[in-house]
């Protein structure tokens, strides 16, 4: 059970799943991080009330993750960052601009990053 749903936070939201994104992007503090695009796993749980898309059944009463994935994908393509917390605030911060999204969490992992480690990260959440 996710911490936030032990202290009773979440019950009332819904939870649209992105787990597991590959994205290759500039991401680090070392030169070949600089230069070299690296392989980016990014997970979201995006909090949002369904109710009203699951009761029309149309996409535009829903937030379409197909559309956001595009979206996150291209923001991480572009973006060079330093650190995956700074990464993971920018994703977030996107993903709250999106309109019925009212939290989200957001892990950023960089597979390989320190060797005989599979994945090193970090994960925050964002929103009301």
């Amino acid at each position: 059970m996710h911490s936030l749903e032990q202290k009773g936070f979440l019950r009332n939201m819904d939870k649209i799943l992105i787990q597991n994104m590959h994205v290759q992007g500039i991401l680090g503090i070392n030169d070949r991080e600089r230069t070299t695009p690296r392989d980016i796993i990014v997970s979201l749980t995006i909090l949002t009330d369904t109710h009203r898309g699951a009761q029309s059944d149309d996409i535009a009463d829903c937030v379409d993750y197909s559309e956001a994935a595009r979206e996150i994908r291209a923001l991480i393509e572009g973006t060079r960052r330093f650190t995956v917390e700074a990464l993971a605030e920018d994703i977030a911060s996107f993903c709250l601009r999106k309109p019925g999204v009212q939290k989200v969490i957001v892990r950023v992992e960089k597979p390989g990053a320190v060797t005989g480690i599979e994945s090193v990260g970090v994960e925050i959440e964002r929103g009301t």
